[in-house]
Formats: C-alpha cells, structure tokens, sequence
C-alpha cells in the first residue's frame, strides 16, 4: 500500500513526540497503515513529518509500549494484529493456577439486539433511543466453564453483529469485519457472589464466590466500542496483571 504524505507536525502545547504519535495512529485509523503493515524507516517518517529522527522514534516506542505497534528484529516495526497471541498476552488476564496461559473457549447463551439500559448508554456514551448488540456467552479453559460474560456495543458501529455466528476471538473480528481495532480498555474489578442461574451455567451451587470485571474498551480514537461485564471463577485460576 502507497503510504500518503502528511503535512509537517506543527509544535503545539502538546510534547512534539506526542504530537507525532497522534499523527501516526491516525494513519492507523484511516486505514493507511493497516494490520500488519510495515513502517517505512524511522529516518523517512521523520522526513514525512519534518522532525527529528529521535522525536520519531520515542512516538515508535510509545506505540509499540501500548501494544500498537511490533518490532520484530531485522525486519522492522509493523502495525499489530488482533491475533490470539496478543489478546492473550494484553487483554485475557484470567490464568490457570499452573501459570499456564490459554485461550478460552466460548458458548454463546444469547445474542441479540435491544434498546440500551441506562448503564449501557452511559458506558458507551449513546443517546436516548439507541440500540445495543448485547452478546451472552460462557467461557472455558480445557473443558471446565470459567467465565460468563455480557458485551454490550453500539448497534450502529457493528451493524449485523449478532446476526450469524459470533466468533471465539471478537477482538479480531472487530478489526477485520468492521475496521475498528481495540487499542485500549480500563477495568474494574469486585468480589461477588453468583446468582442461581449464573451459578448452574458455571456448575457451582448459588451464592459460591466470583470475580467480577467490568471492562470498557476503547477504539484507536480513544472511542468506547464495547462494554463488557465477566464473571470469573478463581477457584483454580488467578487474575494476572503487569505493572509499568
């Protein structure tokens, strides 16, 4: 793909690098540096947008610290894939008490669309009168279900969405079906105790401890697209979480 110039960043309030990194992930956005594409040195970027080879690079390693970006040695830095590997790696946190990470299973228990609740507005940021693709499914790690989760995302952004079968890795589907790339998500977590019909899809008896996250995820534009609520078993499995 012909990599279209960009008119010179221009020094703002902002830090320069910071300024040439929203340059660069707009490039993402629109599409002219699509998944797995491969940058143009760091010597014509920095020709590209009339900075410094230096200014270029800490925007590369800001990007590529955010899991945006890939540098692979001797072949250069490419736009990431939302492949299972590295959704594993930045967003599944919930890990078998071997230490050993997979990637779940799903069974999808509903799929549908319906008017956002009130909390699904204000997660999503919709307006009144808006609709909401809402996805029900359990997850399990070697055969034994884990995980009940809800998505909750914008009908109009994933238009379709629940009309076929829903995909194992969604993250990638996004990507793919619809252009949008998760770059982000903020998580919060709280220990709860299953319902009764929570509890029997997990196999546990009523009111048997559970971890829940609530996560927003966040587009390239800092955009949220998908509100997810997860209720984890922790009985032999661990939330793992890097630090920075």
């Amino acid at each position: 793909m012909e990599m279209t110039s960009a008119q010179p960043v221009t020094v703002g309030f902002r830090p320069l690098y910071r300024q040439v990194k929203d340059e660069f992930v707009k490039r993402m956005v629109d599409g002219v540096w699509p998944a797995g594409f491969l940058l143009p040195s760091e010597g014509q970027l920095a020709q590209e947008v009339g900075v410094s080879q230096g200014t270029v690079r800490k925007a590369l390693d800001e990007l590529a610290g955010e899991n945006l970006l890939v540098r692979q040695q001797g072949r250069g830095t490419f736009v990431a894939q939302h492949d299972e590997k590295r959704i594993l790696f930045q967003f599944f946190k919930l890990v078998p008490d071997d230490g050993i990470a997979r990637f779940p299973e799903s069974v999808v228990l509903e799929a549908s669309t319906f008017p956002a609740t009130e909390t699904e507005r204000e997660q999503l940021g919709l307006g009144p009168g808006t609709r909401v693709a809402r996805v029900r499914r359990m997850r399990a790690i070697d055969d034994v279900p884990m995980i009940i989760e809800t998505l909750s995302l914008p009908d109009a952004m994933f238009p379709g969405v629940t009309d076929g079968p829903v995909p194992n890795s969604l993250y990638a589907f996004y990507a793919e079906r619809y252009g949008v790339t998760i770059a982000h998500a903020r998580e919060k977590l709280k220990a709860i105790t299953l319902n009764a019909e929570d509890a029997a899809i997990l196999r546990k008896p009523p009111g048997h401890p559970a971890l829940m996250v609530q996560r927003l995820a966040l587009s390239l534009e800092a955009k949220p697209v998908e509100w997810r609520v997860s209720l984890c078993l922790t009985d032999d499995a661990h939330y793992l979480s890097f630090m920075r």
